[in-house]
């Protein structure tokens, strides 16, 4: 994308860059939602710290109606923002991840990782690991968050993100297929609208990841070996119809059912609709469906 501001090296969908090497976001900070039980659904927060060094945190969240031994199905979620915008902590997806638990009648822990410019990628990937393994720990009943350990199904664990997010989620997955994840069992992956490569957006992501492998990154372009030992039974993706991620999005849908992998895969298209168009208003008609078949999926049994 060029720019007429002859001070700009690079103009990117979600930044410029300057030449005196300041990266400038096209997007205002969001205000963070506070971790208070809401008022409406009973829908309980907690916030925690899981690595300072570097910083990592999750949001948990869990639903009101829970019996004290009462076991549930986990999410893990990945929120998007184009490696370099957005948290679990703002309006966005709080609200978004407190509808799902509400719904699905889930816990959930929703992973705040690392973004560019402050963190360049593949902090993204590697936070989002060490979160997904920090959660794992609590299978045994014995890690340091109670809901956790006394709520969570570790034999019902479900991996799920949008945009970035779902970019993030495949690549979870397939660590999880390749060297396990101990004393849990990743059931389901929904990916919601993924980022992968294959348009205009792979300059930025390149730019993002300066220890990128080119065109051919696996995390841009997901290999065979990676598609066919995915950790998960079920894979649901959601594509767009007006967004420019749609195709990349049927291209991984494709890849994945001839690169020999077990599970079972289902794409659902968002007719006339735009990228993760559901975040902006969760009661619009169309993202109550996407919502509800999101929760469909992790109750299928």
């Amino acid at each position: 994308m060029a720019s007429s501001d002859p001070e700009i090296s690079h103009s990117f969908r979600f930044f410029h860059v300057y030449k005196d090497g300041r990266v400038v976001l096209h997007f205002p900070p969001f205000e963070k939602v506070p971790p208070s039980d809401d008022p409406i659904s009973g829908v309980r927060f907690s916030d925690v710290a899981i690595s300072s060094e570097p910083p990592v945190s999750v949001r948990i969240f869990l639903p009101e109606s829970i019996s004290p031994t009462q076991k549930l199905p986990l999410v893990f979620y990945v929120h998007g923002g184009g490696f370099c915008m957005q948290s679990p902590f703002s309006t966005t997806y709080h609200n978004f991840v407190t509808t799902l638990v509400n719904e699905a009648n889930v816990i959930a822990v929703s992973v705040d990782y690392g973004l560019f410019p402050t963190r360049p990628v593949p902090a993204c990937y590697e936070d989002s690991w060490a979160a997904l393994q920090w959660v794992a720990s609590h299978s045994n009943g014995k890690g340091p968050h109670s809901w956790l350990n006394n709520h969570a199904d570790f034999q019902r664990v479900f991996i799920g993100g949008d945009s970035a997010g779902g970019n993030i989620s495949h690549t979870l997955a397939a660590r999880v297929g390749s060297i396990g994840l101990p004393g849990t069992k990743v059931v389901g992956v929904v990916l919601v609208h993924p980022y992968f490569g294959g348009t205009d957006d792979d300059k930025m992501w390149l730019y993002m990841c300066p220890t990128n492998g080119g065109l051919d990154d696996p995390r841009l372009k997901p290999v065979t070996g990676d598609l066919a030992r995915l950790g998960c039974e079920r894979l649901l993706i959601f594509v767009a119809e007006k967004d420019h991620l749609m195709v990349v999005g049927k291209n991984y849908y494709e890849e994945l059912k001839k690169s020999g992998w077990g599970g079972s895969v289902e794409i659902v298209e968002n007719l006339g609709e735009e990228h993760c168009f559901h975040l902006f208003n969760l009661k619009y008609e169309k993202a109550v469906d996407l919502i509800n078949k999101f929760v469909a999926f992790i109750k299928q049994e």
